[in-house]
């Protein structure tokens, strides 16, 4: 009797087990729902080819989720004298920028206001800003926020 009873328990066992490791994880998202990725870059350079470098990981991650059918969502924060990227009369890139937010809604770019108004006192003048960016109290602290919130983070 001892026999049998072990031999059923192993059977059992072993059902057990290999449906634990076949089964899919009830945690995975449903398979007609697109995965979301989302990405903070920085940009705290007054340099061309950083902005440029910047600009073309925003083109290259955008193409590569489209591609594969998965959504994306991308932030460029830029603060310090990397603002300068979002100034209406100083970017090196304002005819990219205009043109990757038109084609692409799901790029913000956000402007550190805590650097506009230094400068904004340094040059004593206001300082415009291209329109696709939007003000926040503090780059870095934006930036914090989305890696708390789960955001990947690239500086270029």
């Amino acid at each position: 009797m001892n026999n049998i009873f072990a031999g059923v328990t192993c059977i059992a066992l072993a059902l057990l087990l290999s449906t634990q490791i076949s089964s899919p994880a009830k945690t995975s998202a449903p398979a007609n729902q697109k995965q979301l990725h989302r990405v903070a870059v920085q940009v705290d350079v007054n340099d061309p080819a950083v902005m440029n470098l910047a600009l073309n990981n925003v083109s290259n991650v955008a193409q590569h989720y489209r591609e594969i059918g998965e959504k994306v969502e991308i932030e460029v924060v830029a603060f310090g004298p990397g603002l300068h990227m979002l100034r209406d009369d100083t970017s090196p890139v304002k005819a990219r920028i205009k043109s990757m937010s038109e084609g692409m809604p799901y790029v913000a770019f956000s402007a550190c206001g805590n650097t506009r108004e230094n400068m904004t006192r340094a040059e004593a003048k206001d300082i415009p800003l291209v329109p696709q960016a939007k003000v926040v109290k503090a780059g870095v602290v934006r930036l914090m926020e989305l890696q708390e919130r789960g955001w990947s983070y690239l500086r270029p």
